[in-house]
């Protein structure tokens, strides 16, 4: 035996449940605690639902209005919050411990650019073969990161190292 579909919205009509309901006319009037049935009839006859608009009070409060619009609107203002949504990036910029100047302003520039964006930006440096044994060099590179960005970002995960790596993720303000 199936269960009977899941309807989406608000309840409408004959689906209300309450013997008493606070309606709201058309116009937007109150009306007051009138019964179920005489609050459908009104409904009726002005050519629209009675919609439930909020369900969890004592009487439930239930708006005389066209069922159809009011659920055409309620997906455009979802759908347009989603679209307000900014969703945050991780982006990497990977460096190495005996960076150039130059080298290293571009890719500076670049991380201004993610983090006015709104983004994270995870700093990995990367030691290949004898570069290892000096970390201390990597560490110094990453500090004047971290201290050349400290009015646009926070660290949000300090320096360390995985492997033949060491990260470092930084926060806009």
């Amino acid at each position: 035996m199936m269960s009977p579909p899941v309807k989406e919205g608000p309840k409408a009509n004959e689906q209300i449940d309450a013997a008493e309901v606070r309606l709201i006319d058309a116009e937007g009037g109150q009306v007051g605690v009138v019964g179920i049935s005489e609050a459908i009839s009104m409904a009726v006859d002005s050519g629209l639902d009675l919609v439930e608009v909020s369900p969890n009070v004592s009487p439930p409060v239930c708006k005389i209005l066209d069922l159809g619009k009011y659920k055409y609107e309620a997906q455009k203002k979802k759908s347009e919050a989603r679209k307000k949504q900014k969703i945050i990036e991780l982006k990497e910029i990977k460096f190495r411990p005996n960076i150039e100047q130059h080298d290293y302003d571009v890719k500076m520039r670049a991380m201004r650019r993610f983090l006015d964006e709104g983004d994270k930006v995870k700093v990995t440096l990367r030691f290949r073969g004898r570069e290892m044994v000096h970390q201390h060099l990597g560490m110094n590179v990453l500090k004047r990161v971290r201290d050349e960005m400290d009015e646009a970002a926070k660290v949000e995960q300090m320096p360390q190292l995985e492997g033949r790596q060491m990260t470092m993720i930084l926060v806009p303000r």
